[in-house]
């Protein structure tokens, strides 16, 4: 890899294990203000940040993903140890800042020593020191300094404190015209094995000189007597365990209760993502539909007004309306890896999801899919193995978001008896129960055929380091849920209101002014049948005829397919095309019961056929259980995958395998007299 890039100022990594306190340290150094990329042809992301030196110098600093040594074990993680040795866009670094957790420095002085014989000049960030003093003991950051010839910083990652000296020590290295020594890149020794026993044999000896035990004044003297009693001692100490955390993890990976603890907490996450967002979203959705109304009253019932009201403003917000659930979505799960409970709810849901191709990192993006696909697949960046990425992102889309909500619950109202209210929320729980079970099985068989499906064959093993419990830090979780929300708002947001614009064009042409009989309507009247008549001859509607022989032999008509095509942009418009299609308007609240009469009476052509029957209903329930939410699902899809293939079969098979079971449903329930 060509290493020389030209650049103007000094160039600056931070490595560290995961779970190390690199995120913090990075978030202490850049003000939280910093870029995310994504390393060239890869979904592999990376942040940049600006920092400024005590003397005004400015230099570029980089927060590279988390890394255990110079070894790769997935794809991923090769492209960020390349771009350590040499940065596509950077080169490589003038220095590089190596966290290190003092608790866990026999494990995690490793990648600090590969760097140096590596040739790099690095600077260790010494954290978690609390951690290792709840266990009575501490750190000769002096002596380290001095054994691995670099300079070593402790750093409190509650408070900040060290960070002023980071940064001395940082400057310090920049403007020293002392080289460090010429290494080798150990990617290509042969030998690497023979390094690592080595290594590790360097590393427990220094271990046993930097770490010492606590002792007061009254036992000093005591302790130097027995000072090789406690030197046997020292090991056994660092590696037992904190006994706060091996109480807590009796109760929540139990073999029984912690799995039921664990699905609590995940439906306590989903229950919160979808009530605590709930009123947000109606304000917002409330306030761009005013917004909507007003505009098309001030610039006039025309095609322009049209555009802007319907067109820009209600793609506006079809965008916004999704962020308080991603922002929530993004603080729950911020909060449980903060805190140290995340690894361990993956670590108990892997077992069951190892049958079907997956593993413990996959179960939490499944289950933020009942919220909204988007931010689901989106945390799915979290799986390393991107055979295991895929496979998850194929699936999310099975999961019932909430979009589709609405369109589940005007269809089980139709089959429900009013009566008998608590029959719609057994069908409900069913209905998810069910797309959990479709995604098991189609990850099972997708796994199956992967080589073929998504062209990845090698998984991942699952090995995970639990982490001790902490108590989250909140304005860090606040700020990776901001930056989340923003992510979703600049990449997926262009590309659903450009979308929602074409989606327009297609329901409001060719026939964009109809003649009507105006004569004793309202303003608003008049634009609600215009509006009718308009989609009824638009070129959406000439689609959904063209798509009608489709439509027959699922015993649906092109006002159906039409309102499908709609929900292409969010399921829930599915209901207000049903709406618009069948006239219905109503300001009393009632505009369901109204669409259900709408829909009862609702025939065939000139056939008397009734349109929608248990038949026809049950079908559109699997229609979209299997099908694809969203035009957003493609293009996140599409963002977190790094091409269109996946989301095209996505499209393409998900689609298919609605509509055959819908066609099946339908006539299978008609041939046994249920219609």
């Amino acid at each position: 890899m060509n290493s020389e890039v030209t650049r103007s100022v000094p160039f600056i990594t931070l490595v560290g294990p995961p779970n190390s306190g690199k995120t913090t340290i990075f978030n202490y150094l850049s003000g939280k203000n910093y870029k995310t990329s994504n390393y060239p042809g890869s979904t592999v992301e990376y942040h940049t940040a600006n920092l400024f030196l005590k003397s005004g110098l400015k230099s570029v600093l980089l927060d590279s993903p988390g890394v255990i040594s110079l070894s790769p074990n997935s794809p991923d993680e090769k492209i960020a140890i390349d771009a350590i040795y040499s940065n596509p866009k950077y080169g490589k670094p003038d220095l590089i800042i190596v966290t290190i957790d003092a608790s866990q420095i026999s494990r995690h002085l490793l990648l600090a020593k590969e760097l140096l014989d590596s040739g790099f000049k690095i600077v260790i960030a010494l954290t978690m020191i609390d951690v290792l003093e709840k266990k009575k003991l501490k750190i000769d950051s002096a002596k380290l300094s001095a054994i691995m010839n670099c300079k070593v910083i402790k750093i409190n990652g509650r408070n900040g404190e060290g960070v002023d000296e980071l940064l001395t020590a940082i400057e310090s290295e920049i403007n020293s015209s002392v080289k460090p020594v010429k290494g080798k890149n150990l990617l290509t020794e042969s030998d690497y094995n023979l390094y690592l026993i080595k290594t590790f044999k360097s590393i427990e000896n220094i271990e046993n000189k930097v770490i010492y035990p606590i002792v007061d004044k009254k036992t000093l003297k005591k302790a130097n007597a027995q000072l090789k009693v406690l030197n046997n001692d020292l090991k056994k100490k660092l590696e037992e365990p904190d006994q706060s955390t091996l109480k807590i993890d009796r109760i929540l990976l139990h073999k029984v209760w912690g799995l039921v603890i664990f699905f609590l907490i995940m439906a306590l996450t989903f229950i919160s993502i979808f009530y605590l967002a709930l009123p947000i979203m109606e304000l917002v959705s409330e306030f761009f539909g005013i917004l909507s109304n007003e505009t098309v009253k001030l610039l006039g019932y025309n095609w322009f007004g049209n555009l802007i009201s319907n067109g820009v403003i209600t793609g506006t917000g079809a965008v916004l309306v999704f962020i308080p659930q991603i922002f929530i979505l993004f603080f729950i799960l911020g909060f449980l890896e903060d805190s140290g409970y995340l690894a361990r709810g993956a670590m108990l849901i892997d077992r069951p999801l190892s049958k079907i191709g997956l593993n413990g990192r996959s179960f939490v993006p499944m289950l933020s899919g009942f919220a909204c696909a988007i931010p689901a697949i989106m945390a799915a960046r979290t799986i390393r193995s991107r055979k295991e990425r895929l496979l998850t992102i194929f699936i999310i889309p099975l999961m019932s978001c909430s979009a589709r909500l609405p369109v589940y619950t005007l269809l089980i109202a139709f089959l429900v008896p009013r009566d008998k209210l608590w029959l719609g929320g057994i069908g409900l729980a069913g209905i998810y129960l069910f797309s959990i079970l479709s995604a098991a099985l189609v990850a099972g068989l997708v796994n199956k055929f992967s080589k073929k499906i998504i062209q990845e064959e090698s998984s991942s093993s699952f090995i995970l380091e639990l982490p001790t419990y902490k108590t989250p830090k909140f304005s860090i979780i606040l700020n990776n849920a901001y930056e989340g929300s923003k992510l979703y708002l600049i990449k997926a947001g262009t590309v659903i209101l450009v979308l929602s614009m074409i989606l327009w064009v297609i329901t409001y042409f060719p026939n964009y002014n109809p003649k009507i009989n105006e004569s004793g309507l309202a303003p608003d009247k008049v634009e609600q049948i215009k509006s009718s008549e308009r989609l009824e001859n638009s070129y959406a509607a000439s689609f959904g005829h063209i798509i009608e022989p489709i439509m027959t032999p699922i015993g649906m008509d092109w006002r159906v397919g039409v309102s499908l095509i709609s929900a292409f942009a969010a399921r829930e418009v599915f209901v207000s095309s049903l709406s618009l299609i069948f006239k219905v308007t109503d300001s009393d609240g009632t505009l369901q019961n109204s669409l259900l009469t709408a829909m009862n009476e609702a025939t065939i052509g000139k056939t008397g056929e009734k349109l929608f029957t248990t038949a026809t209903i049950i079908g559109l329930i699997l229609f979209f259980v299997f099908a694809l939410q969203c035009v957003s699902t493609l293009a996140i899809s599409r963002q977190e995958t790094g091409s269109w293939r996946i989301p095209m079969l996505q499209l393409f098979i998900y689609t298919s395998i609605a509509y055959i079971l819908t066609f099946i449903t339908v006539n299978g329930l008609r041939a046994l007299g249920i219609n």
